[in-house]
């Protein structure tokens, strides 16, 4: 029998969810996934992600649904993780984006494993300007990314895959 790998097992079993409870995520888990996301790889290891955390209950968390059509899931999270590129820090747009990728994507894989639900919001960035505004941060130095909405999940989440025959494209 083939041992359960934790890491494979996760990468499978994670879903994005969009409905919370509203209980709180606390800062000890909030400080866990930003810890998974620091870690992801990047070229030249020059890490330039810079993270936003926008608790339930401040303002910023309406000024961030009022710029998206996922108002619903923004005002019901219990934390909300801002990601964005520092453009100092940047040295390749392509790469620096793809790194931004994996450290979302290592920081939803944390929040699975703490038995929290989280969703990937990338459709924000269509209303960069409106969110930077809204956060009164300078979008000369940052880029956005994507927003992290995380909470207690009220729901499992759900999800299907392609068969990896219609990905390849040649036979394996």
């Amino acid at each position: 029998m083939e041992r359960q790998n934790p890491v494979l097992t996760a990468i499978r079993e994670r879903r994005s969810v969009r409905r919370y409870t509203g209980d709180p995520v606390t800062r000890e888990e909030l400080l866990r996934i930003l810890e998974a996301g620091r870690w992801a790889p990047s070229g030249l290891n020059n890490q330039p992600w810079r993270f936003l955390v926008i608790q339930a209950g401040d303002a910023r968390q309406e000024a961030l649904a009022s710029c998206s059509k996922y108002a619903p899931i923004l005002r019901s999270a219990s934390a909300l993780i801002c990601v964005f590129l520092d453009r100092e820090a940047m040295y390749h747009e392509a790469k620096d984006h793809q790194s931004a990728g994996a450290c979302i994507q290592n920081m939803l894989l944390a929040a699975h494993a703490l038995d929290l639900g989280g969703v990937w919001l990338g459709e924000i960035i269509n209303h960069s300007p409106q969110v930077m505004d809204a956060l009164s941060l300078d979008s000369r130095l940052l880029e956005l990314q994507a927003v992290i909405a995380l909470g207690r999940p009220a729901h499992p989440g759900v999800s299907s895959r392609k068969e990896l025959a219609e990905l390849l494209l040649e036979e394996l």
